[in-house]
């Protein structure tokens, strides 16, 4: 009997109820976004995960969550999973102010420009948590629930990608597949 292939699945959470007057990392899941998890589970079982593991922003959690018991697998949190830290900027009232500073935030990944964190110390914080997961699930399908900046930081670098068209590609939510131990793109869902 060939052997199953182990995969690290990223998933990015659902879509969220976009409160403006509190950090984007207390929001919880929309009526919408925890819908989009039924068909977000659908899809995910195609890969059978052993496990999910999520960050713990409540959208997250309540993604994998939903996810998890749906398929029937355990979900549990683990650190510095969190998106990239921007708790001391204050909520971006347009798409394109926002993007702007997104696109800025992935050209200079060295320089600090958005938020208290730059993308080389959210990339390293974001892929240490990701190596401490799968190697503490060895042999198994890891499905990691996080945000989309940081899974774009990983997955540019892992899979040498553009990141800021590769960012603004991925949905809420959206998932990738990547081969363990590799790390190579297996598929890629845009959006639910």
């Amino acid at each position: 009997m060939p052997q199953q292939e182990n995969h690290l699945i990223l998933v990015k959470h659902s879509l969220p109820e976009i409160v403006p007057s509190i950090p984007a990392k207390q929001w919880h899941l929309s009526a919408t976004g925890r819908q989009r998890c039924e068909q977000l589970a659908v899809q995910l079982k195609v890969f059978t995960p052993d496990v999910t593991i999520t960050s713990h922003e409540p959208k997250a959690q309540e993604t994998g969550q939903t996810v998890a018991k749906i398929l029937g697998t355990p979900c549990t949190t683990a650190p510095n999973l969190h998106e990239h830290d921007r708790t001391n900027e204050k909520y971006v009232p347009t798409k394109e102010q926002f993007e702007h500073r997104v696109a800025r935030f992935f050209a200079h990944a060295q320089t600090l420009v958005f938020g208290q964190e730059t993308a080389d110390d959210a990339h390293a914080r974001f892929a240490s948590a990701v190596s401490i997961a799968i190697t503490h699930n060895p042999g198994r399908t890891v499905a990691i629930v996080a945000h989309g900046t940081v899974i774009t930081l990983f997955l540019a670098r892992a899979c040498g990608l553009q990141p800021f068209p590769l960012w603004k590609r991925l949905g809420l939510p959206s998932f990738v597949v990547l081969t363990l131990p590799e790390l190579h793109l297996s598929r890629m869902f845009d959006g639910v």
